[in-house]
């Protein structure tokens, strides 16, 4: 009898810690640990794209495109976005922006897994033929060459699911999928990258400086994860220099930002340490 209640009582005191143990917690889009994740799982599977991928761009995060990808998440439909057809309404820079989904268990959520998941479906696409033989839309997006930027968000959706229903919603820019366009150039790994690119783990990176910016433009949330090695921007002529919004969009876009570096030096200077 001694042996029941204390038995009892250790059974009891296994559901008191199974309720109380805490639920996993929504990752932040400013949360450096989920971006890091979100972009690493990204980069780690345009990498190893089979065939060899000779002009596949290194991905960085883009807080406007995570923005755009945490209000979605928050209206907790499993669809996409009904700004994707209309020109920047999903992205002030970007004309459109690609979508990739995620459904499922908060618990066993990580950015890797859902990433992983959409890279899987390689099996069902046929480079040589362009086609799919079941859906592989979300693998051809994370494999664009040409979208350079991503922003994920995750929310839960208890009415899509359980309590515990999570959805993971990443966007892309520029948007991918075009019809009857590949990916991307199958060749050997980076030999048809951008003039200033260098190749990292197969990916073609164009590697920028970091600010701080002289005059109080303050533009370094604009720059972002992908302006790694120590610089400076300043200022040559003020009395010529662009305004704001125009270094804003110079600075959006990756291939023009490089040409605006070669063309505008007159007024826009920058200075490598």
């Amino acid at each position: 009898m001694v042996l029941g209640k204390k038995l009892s009582c250790l059974w009891t005191l296994g559901l008191c810690l199974v309720a109380s143990k805490p639920s996993p917690k929504i990752p932040s889009i400013t949360d450096p640990s989920f971006i890091d994740q979100c972009v690493k799982a990204h980069n780690e599977m345009r990498g190893k794209v089979q065939p060899h991928a000779a002009n596949m761009k290194h991905m960085t995060w883009d807080e406007g495109l995570a923005k755009t990808a945490k209000a979605w998440a928050n209206k907790c439909r499993f669809k996409h976005n009904t700004c994707s057809g209309t020109p920047r309404k999903c992205h002030p820079t970007f004309d459109y922006v690609g979508e990739n989904l995620w459904l499922g268990g908060l618990s066993t959520f990580t950015p890797n897994a859902a990433v992983a998941a959409w890279y899987n479906e390689t099996k069902y696409y046929d480079y040589n033929r362009q086609r799919c033989s079941k859906m592989c839309g979300h693998y051809t997006q994370v494999v664009w060459a040409n979208s350079y930027k991503v922003g994920c968000a995750v929310s839960l959706c208890s009415n899509l699911g359980s309590v515990q229903t999570s959805i993971f919603v990443c966007n892309y820019g520029p948007a991918g999928n075009y019809a009857k366009t590949l990916p991307y150039a199958k060749g050997v790994s980076c030999t048809k990258c951008g003039k200033g690119d260098t190749c990292k783990n197969n990916l073609c990176e164009l590697e920028l400086i970091s600010p701080p910016l002289e005059h109080g433009l303050d533009i370094v949330p604009v720059l972002g994860p992908a302006f790694k090695r120590p610089g400076s921007f300043g200022i040559c002529s003020p009395g010529t220099s662009p305004a704001y919004g125009e270094i804003h969009a110079l600075l959006q876009e990756r291939f023009p930002l490089r040409k605006a570096m070669e063309e505008e030096r007159s007024s826009f200077c920058f200075n490598p340490n």
